[in-house]
């Protein structure tokens, strides 16, 4: 069976280095899209991206970097929380086994 806790880190890993990729070097992302564009248009590697896309591009970019890092922090802290609640019940059930005595 799929670990779906590690199948979410690497899905928002994969989307934060993607986005890293973005907004640093859009010319990449825009050559990427080129070539797949290129797959069932003629012509394609004649596009040329204007500014403005580019620019639309880094802040999507900024975006992704964005919601992955906060996914990671939010499983992070779920997590420690889950652990802490683990140790709460342990303690919980410790202190009852020495009222009973």
């Amino acid at each position: 069976m799929v670990d779906t806790q590690k199948s979410r880190t690497f899905g928002a890993v994969v989307v934060l280095v993607q986005g890293a990729v973005t907004a640093l070097l859009p010319r990449v992302s825009v050559r990427f899209i080129k070539n797949a564009i290129g797959k069932n248009f003629h012509n394609a590697s004649e596009l040329e991206a204007k500014p403005a896309y580019v620019r639309q591009l880094r802040a999507v970019g900024v975006g992704m970097v964005a919601a992955a890092g906060t996914d990671l922090l939010l499983q992070s802290a779920a997590e420690d929380e889950d652990d802490g609640d683990d140790v709460g019940a342990a303690d919980a059930a410790d202190a009852a086994d020495a009222a009973e005595d």
